[in-house]
């Protein structure tokens, strides 16, 4: 299966298309430039164009076998299957996605514990740790996240068999969200290089490039949720 737009460049803004399916009350293309809802990143909107029309995108989830399907809002007319379409992505939402999805790999690696949650938004996202304590020094924290961000690293992906991630399941941090699987391999995203590694995980997700196009962060309240539970908030500060 041919990887989508969004996985092969999740820096494109606009893509043509062309409508294979309707489901759901929404549609099913051909190439998807858009990210569907999974793993803690919301799903992306936007607006589809087509001749004599166009619709807003309210928001994109997985449909069967995990297509991406682009939902429009009740009673909206739809572009029928066969039609060509263009793809315009909000993209300072989609952006912020990418940001502050590599900002909490980064967190995972400062606090280096099980998460089990998480959430990612556009200027704000949160991982909730296996954490019967809470840190001693946040402002340290702080501080080792930012100079991780510093660092400009680069963000790239590797793939590996489902067998090989089997025989190595320390490779997995989240305890809530289990790995893409159904294809015979999983994606890793890496942060740093294959010599001075900072950072692999599985992931579905969009990143940025380079760890410097973050920006600086702030944490946020680290608020207990539970007996061994606490909740890191990390917030971008432009």
């Amino acid at each position: 299966m041919t990887d989508p737009l969004y996985r092969k460049d999740p820096y494109l803004r606009e893509a043509p298309a062309t409508v294979v399916a309707h489901a759901e009350g929404g549609v099913e293309l051909s190439a998807p430039l858009f990210y569907p809802r999974g793993g803690g990143q919301p799903g992306d909107t936007g607006r589809l164009v087509w001749a004599g029309g166009e619709t807003i995108v309210a928001d994109t989830v997985k449909g069967e076998a995990g297509a991406a399907l682009l939902l429009a809002p009740e009673g909206a007319t739809l572009p029928p299957v066969g039609t060509e379409v263009v793809q315009h992505l909000d993209w300072d939402r989609r952006h912020g996605h990418m940001r502050v999805h590599t900002a909490l790999h980064l967190l995972s690696v400062v606090i280096p514990l099980p998460v089990s949650g998480g959430a990612i938004g556009a200027d704000k996202g949160r991982l909730d740790f296996d954490m019967p304590e809470a840190p001693e020094d946040r402002e340290a924290l702080e501080a080792a996240l930012n100079a991780l961000i510093a660092r400009d690293l680069p963000v790239g992906e590797e793939w590996i068999t489902e067998a090989e991630l089997d025989a190595d399941p320390g490779l997995v941090k989240t305890m809530s969200v289990a790995p893409p699987r159904g294809t015979g391999r999983v994606r890793l995203v890496r942060i740093g290089t294959a010599e001075d590694r900072v950072d692999l995980q599985p992931c579905g997700g969009t990143h940025v490039a380079r760890t410097g196009e973050i920006g600086p962060v702030r944490l946020g309240k680290i608020e207990k949720k539970g007996r061994q539970n606490r909740r890191v908030t990390v917030l971008l500060d432009a």
